[in-house]
Order: C-alpha cells, then structure tokens, then sequence
C-alpha cells in the first residue's frame, strides 16, 4: 500500500482520502474485541451531548503503552502515510474510539478538529487524522460527512452546542453551499486520513447497527504546543507527545491480541 503523489494531491485538493482495505478482517475482529472487552475503552469513555442531547461516546487516551492500540497506533500502514501526508515526522497525538451504538449513537456536531485543537495550543494546523473503520460505515448508521475542500478555510470560531464543541449551525447554513457534502462510507478495515481543518460532522445512529471506529490523531513533529497541560471541557489533561511516533512491526496488531488470549 503506498501514498503515492496522486493521493497526495487529492489530500491537498480535497483535506482528505480513503484507503480501502488497509487492515485485515483479522485485524479488525481483534479491535473489535478489544472495544468490547479490553480495559483502555472501559477506562476512558466519556460522554459529550450533541445539539438535541442524545450521548455521543468515545473513549480516548494520550499515552502509547503495550496493548494492541498501541500496535495500532504505531502500525506502518497508518504512521507512514500520515508522514507522506505531513511532510515530515510525525508525533502521536492521541487515540480514540467513536462508540455510535445502534438505536442511541449521537451526532457530533459540525466542526474541525483544529476547532479543539488550536484552544489546546496547537501553534499551527499541522495535525492529520486516521479514523478507521470497525463496523460498516452507512449514511443509516451515521457515517462521518465532510466538506470537500473545505479546509481551506482556515480555523473558523467554535463554540458549545450541548456538550459539544462546534461551529455555530446559522454560519454553518452559509458555509455548506460553498463545498461538495461527501458521505464516507466504508468497509471495515478501510481508514479515512484527514487534515485537521477539514470541516466534518456525523449524523444520529437510529439504525439496528453499530457505527464503531477507531481514530488516531498524529501533530507534525515541528509543531509546537504552547499550552502543555490544557484542560478541555471534558477535563481531559490534552498533551502530545515531543518525539517521533515509532513505527512498530506489521503483524504487531495480531501479535498483541494474541498476548491477550494467552
């Protein structure tokens, strides 16, 4: 699999590309049970309500370690490309999973992660994210929706709707017109890599299925945080890591389910 000059162009063009098939069904059955079973999601979901006060859950952590999201973290298939797409060496940021239950998922409102980012210290928009897909990806289930081209903006205002934060819906009414709306709907194992301007949102899961995915976020290694130890309204502690991400073995993934079955 390779970011070959063209991909790159569309990132540049459009602040985002799909590649299909990155992780096996093996692979993704692995993170899978991890979601289900593993400690790192019981220990750090948390809950943010979206604009009609439905729970929009994730689970997030800013540490790599030994267990399998870090092998995910650290896979060659997710940290070369998001170098390729950076331009240069890559810290890891941090990792989470978007838990949009059947029947109960929460939207999450419209906005860009540099929206968060940049009030964490973020000096420049240097950041790209990988979001990867568990379940199958449907505009039913609440697939991620995007603006092509759309980060081209730059950073617009955010504030809070419900307990999420966002770009205010009567800017937003002006801003939609201006871009191509593009519904990502993938297969399991397919990854979305975005730029952190990209403006997207996702809609309510009131479909009988899952929407899980699992997003690892990646800060250009020149870019500095001003403000380390940022508390955000979640009260999270938001600090990146200074060194370059490692970049781990190939069947590392599979390697740290099985240490877990033993």
């Amino acid at each position: 699999m390779l970011m070959d000059q063209a991909l790159v162009e569309q990132y540049q063009r459009d602040g985002f590309v799909i590649l299909e098939n990155v992780f096996s069904a093996e692979e993704v059955a692995a993170m899978l049970d991890a979601v289900v079973h593993g400690d790192r999601v019981a220990t750090t979901t948390v809950e943010a309500k979206d604009a009609k006060g439905m729970p929009s859950r994730l689970a997030i952590w800013f540490d790599l370690g030994e267990d399998i999201w870090s092998a995910v973290s650290t896979c060659p298939r997710l940290v070369n490309p998001v170098r390729i797409l950076l331009g240069e060496e890559a810290a890891f940021f941090h990792g989470k999973v978007i838990l949009k239950e059947a029947k109960k998922g929460g939207a999450w409102e419209w906005h860009q992660d540099y929206g968060y980012w940049y009030d964490q210290g973020f000096a420049f928009p240097r950041l790209a994210s990988a979001s990867i897909a568990l379940d199958p990806a449907t505009r039913e289930n609440g697939c991620l929706q995007v603006l092509r081209g759309s980060h081209m903006l730059g950073r617009v205002t955010h504030g809070r709707f419900g307990t999420q934060t966002g770009i205010d819906p009567e800017r937003m009414k002006l801003i939609e017109p201006l871009f191509e709306r593009v519904y990502c709907e993938m297969k399991p194992g397919s990854v979305l890599f975005f730029h952190c301007n990209l403006l997207h949102a996702s809609g309510q899961n009131t479909s009988d299925h899952h929407r899980r995915s699992v997003i690892m976020c990646y800060n250009a290694l020149s870019n500095p945080q001003l403000a380390v130890g940022y508390r955000d309204n979640l009260g999270l502690n938001i600090c990146a890591e200074k060194r370059p991400v490692p970049v781990g073995a190939d069947d590392a993934i599979l390697k740290a389910a099985a240490r877990v079955t033993k």
